[in-house]
């Protein structure tokens, strides 16, 4: 049984930063793809990144490219989410998702977080 726990949320003003955590615990994942989505209150879940466990490669969505990055770090079984310039609009509760094979998605996933709250203001 695996679990993911975020940290690392909270309160920042617009062009701020925060880096997010997610840690897995429970047995060992790498070959994991792993995934950072963000819900907004009244809105659907959406995708913001995600990573290979092997290779790193990274994807990002057209809304948080050039300003988040993803990263992991295997021996702590952690991906992190690194946020800049950050903007009202990426107001929501950020979760991470960890999928055994193939490519982690919103609605497809084998484990979830529970999330933690960002809020920018403006």
């Amino acid at each position: 049984q695996v679990q993911l726990v975020e940290s690392g949320g909270g309160l920042v003003q617009a062009g701020g930063s925060l880096r997010l955590s997610c840690a897995a615990s429970g047995r060992t994942f790498t070959t994991y793809t792993m995934g950072w989505f963000r819900q907004a209150q009244g809105k659907e879940p959406e995708f913001v990144a995600r990573i290979l466990w092997y290779g790193g490669a990274t994807e990002y969505s057209d809304s948080v490219k050039g300003r988040f990055t993803i990263s992991r770090d295997n021996a702590k079984n952690t991906v992190y989410l690194q946020m800049n310039s950050l903007k009202p609009e990426d107001t929501a509760v950020y979760y991470c998702a960890a999928r055994n094979s193939g490519v982690v998605s919103r609605s497809l996933y084998d484990y979830r977080g529970q999330g933690t709250q960002v809020t920018v203001s403006s």
